[in-house]
């Protein structure tokens, strides 16, 4: 009697493990996508390159992801976005994580106030 009681309750256990592991893997996505703009955004408020931006942007996010920078004059906006991994990134309702950052733009040393 215990077998089949077992036998009931493994695939159980490996979905819930499953659905565990991959909601682990969402969220240090959605933390790798924060960090990612926080960083595009220091560097695009300091003055570099768009190429540059981009690229500091991509190193940080997870892979497949895209940076978008805008903004306005004074303030830099920098938007990260990442397909959601894994199989059971349907349970969070939406088929992308996204992160923004902004930065005041930073003047150069011989402008003045």
């Amino acid at each position: 009697m215990v077998s089949a009681e077992l036998a009931a309750a493994v695939p159980a256990v490996v979905l819930v493990l499953a659905i565990a592991l991959n909601a682990l893997v969402i969220g240090i996505d959605q933390i790798r996508c924060a960090d990612a703009a926080r960083v595009a955004a220091r560097s695009a408020a300091r003055g570099d390159a768009a190429a540059a931006v981009e690229n500091a942007g991509r190193r940080n996010a997870p892979a497949g992801a895209t940076v978008v920078t805008g903004g306005q004059e004074e303030l830099v906006q920098v938007t990260v976005r990442s397909p959601v991994p894994g199989p059971f990134g349907w349970l969070l309702g939406r088929d992308e994580l996204s992160a923004s950052a902004r930065a005041q733009r930073e003047q150069a040393a011989g402008e003045g106030s």
